[in-house]
């Protein structure tokens, strides 16, 4: 048993395989440790987020240490089967691979009973496993760049469903009418971790079928709720790149597969909703780069933060005038409010006095890049409602910036900790990460920045990495040594070694940097295993 740094709240379990992993998991839930918030299990891992005013990563390591991990003491989960048409294409090369014929995979497929190990990769995507089949199914040496919702795959020792369409290296072996993912149910997701899952041969179809594509109602464009002449509302003329709702984000819904996602700049968006006196964590729009611009129907109290741009106000009678950052303004009926260009900074945040209404997916407003769930991006002719205000909260009038904001001109630095695959790479390669100025590229977004260095990463241990957890802020190394800064929006797992994390403290700040300026990264922490203490409280 290993214990890796992460950040400053999240450490790396790393044990010899699925079996202890799932043997940990299942003692840390029968048994918790206070402290921890949040598991997120892998192949051989497990990503522990904790609460350092309750436990230091010393005393949790020692808690870890004394678990038994030789048996499984996990409840008997709910048994599920899934209905499966083998006829997916990489079938007869499963069979070549495993020495059989098609009708014998068939015949074990649906003969073993699996168990959801783990989650990961897309929202519903569960990692199963059985105790009684021992394959190893390479994945493909090229990834397909679709496969279709419902596809029942194989990899590695497990067994999958797609539970919407997307790229991806599985060997294809079936598909099902079953949808892993659907947010009109109660649960979402069909397979959350200690399931346990039976595949029926369902027939042989003429070719594979296709599957309408998981429902997303959240992405329908019909999330707002309905205005009337009379509702105070925002009218939407311009949207500019995006404008998307965001709140604080996703907390604890890592068993779906869903990462937290939200602001990515919370600092400016606590900061916008204070200003206007609604509670700090309300939802407000994300705008990128400017170019916003809407019109306001009724009288409203809003207020604008984050990355500072011009912001324009015409009264229906033709005058304009002009107004800052980080100050209460007000709007009256007919007045058009419009964004410019940032002159340093990323992403704007609008709130205003009461709220806007739109539906909570699970139980945030904020809208997930990567997983599409939320309330759909903004378009043009949208009417936002805006909610009605109770109580007379007091607005502040003393907000500020949290930093300086970037702009693409100046070496912004950013702190990191070394962890959790620091040891995968050369020690040139890890003095070069903080020497070397890294520019941000067009390819960044929510998900992450794309890097870009004079010089690449290179590693000492070339194996692949078994997929585990990643958080915000992780510096993952893919193949081609340059590096990409993990954001809000980032996947749950990640199959490429991370080699350092920037500090929770400048996260907002790494949101905030625009495309073309350049990072420098500044280590505060040596790389060290976690030894474990044993004075504990």
């Amino acid at each position: 048993m290993r214990f890796l740094p992460v950040n400053g709240h999240t450490i790396m379990v790393e044990l010899s395989g699925l079996a202890e992993t799932l043997a940990l998991l299942d003692s840390l839930n029968k048994s918790p440790i206070l402290g921890i918030e949040e598991i997120i299990p892998a192949a051989r891992t497990l990503m522990i987020c904790f609460r350092p005013t309750k436990i230091s990563s010393q005393q949790l390591a020692a808690e870890i240490r004394r678990r038994n991990l030789q048996e499984r003491r996990h409840a008997t989960g709910k048994r599920l089967e899934i209905p499966v048409h083998y006829n997916g294409d990489d079938l007869a090369l499963v069979a070549e691979i495993l020495g059989c014929t098609v009708q014998e995979v068939i015949h074990q497929h649906t003969e073993n009973e699996y168990t959801v190990a783990f989650t990961g990769f897309a929202p519903g995507f569960a990692y199963m496993v059985s105790d009684t089949v021992q394959w190893n199914i390479p994945r493909r040496e090229t990834p397909r760049t679709r496969i279709p919702a419902g596809a029942v795959a194989l990899a590695g020792e497990f067994s999958s469903v797609y539970p919407q369409a997307s790229p991806g290296g599985w060997q294809i072996i079936g598909l099902t009418t079953e949808r892993m993912w659907d947010l009109s149910r109660s649960s979402p997701a069909l397979l959350q971790p200690g399931y346990r899952v039976n595949f029926r041969d369902a027939g042989r179809c003429p070719a594979i079928i296709s599957l309408p594509e998981t429902r997303l109602p959240e992405t329908s464009g019909n999330n707002l709720a309905p205005v009337s002449k009379t509702t105070c509302h925002l009218e939407i003329l311009s949207v500019g790149l995006q404008t998307l709702f965001q709140d604080l984000g996703r907390v604890g819904q890592a068993k779906s597969g869903i990462s937290e996602s939200g602001a990515m700049d919370k600092s400016a968006l606590r900061s916008a909703n204070r200003i206007v006196g609604n509670a700090s964590d309300q939802v407000c729009l994300e705008i990128v780069q400017g170019g916003f611009k809407a019109v306001a129907h009724g009288q409203m109290l809003i207020a604008i933060t984050g990355a500072p741009c011009p912001i324009a106000i015409k009264t229906p009678s033709g005058e304009i005038f002009y107004v800052n950052t980080y100050q209460p303004i007000d709007l009256n009926e007919g007045d058009e409010i419009s964004l410019g260009m940032p002159v340093a900074g990323m992403r704007s945040y609008l709130s205003v006095r009461g709220g806007f209404t739109v539906p909570a997916i699970l139980s945030s407003h904020s809208f997930d890049t990567l997983s599409h769930i939320g309330p759909a991006p903004l378009k043009v002719n949208d009417k936002v409602a805006i909610g009605a205000t109770f109580h007379c909260a007091a607005i502040s009038v003393s907000e500020t910036p949290a930093f300086a904001m970037p702009n693409k001109d100046e070496i912004v630095v950013l702190d990191i900790l070394f962890g959790p695959r620091t040891d995968w790479f050369t020690q040139a390669s890890i003095d070069l990460l903080s020497k070397q100025v890294w520019q941000i590229t067009p390819q960044s977004n929510r998900i992450g920045l794309r890097l870009n260095g004079e010089c690449s990463l290179s590693r000492i241990k070339q194996q692949e990495l078994p997929s585990e957890g990643t958080c915000a802020g992780a510096i993952q190394i893919p193949a081609s040594g340059q590096p990409v800064l993990f954001l809000a929006d980032h996947p749950l797992t990640g199959g490429y070694p991370v080699i350092a994390s920037i500090a929770d403290y400048h996260l907002d700040l790494a949101g905030q940097i625009p495309v073309n300026a350049k990072i420098r990264f500044n280590p505060i922490s040596p790389f060290h295993e976690i030894q474990g203490s044993h004075d504990l409280p």
